[in-house]
């Protein structure tokens, strides 16, 4: 039996050369891009380059509604919450308040 001879720098070389001439042949007799079909894979990508802004456009002006919106909705709360704010009541009525407070409690454990 004949034991494995390594090759050496010029086999690998010659090797090489090889591969790189067989796939530059192969490139040159892949035939020319019929230009139909060229123009209407452009046509294509440009319509769904069209189609990608739209959509980015109509998301984008959603975004801005839902800004303004929330914007909107802080403003009535803030307006909401002066509004309502609580009325300073004196020492007597918060006095008045928790012994109504106490007494309802005290009638409810009856």
């Amino acid at each position: 039996m004949v034991a494995y001879k390594a090759p050496d720098f010029n086999e690998r070389a010659a090797a090489a050369r090889a591969a790189k001439e067989a796939a530059l042949a192969k490139l040159r007799n892949k035939p020319a891009l019929d230009p139909a079909i060229v123009a209407e894979r452009q046509a294509a990508r440009a319509a769904k380059e069209a189609a990608e802004a739209e959509k980015r456009r109509a998301r984008q002006a959603a975004v801005q509604e839902e800004k303004a919106a929330r914007a909107a909705a802080a403003q009535e709360a803030a307006a909401a919450t002066q509004a309502a704010a609580p009325v300073k009541l004196s020492e007597a009525e918060l006095k008045a308040a928790r012994d109504a407070r106490y007494a309802a409690r005290k009638n409810r454990k009856k």
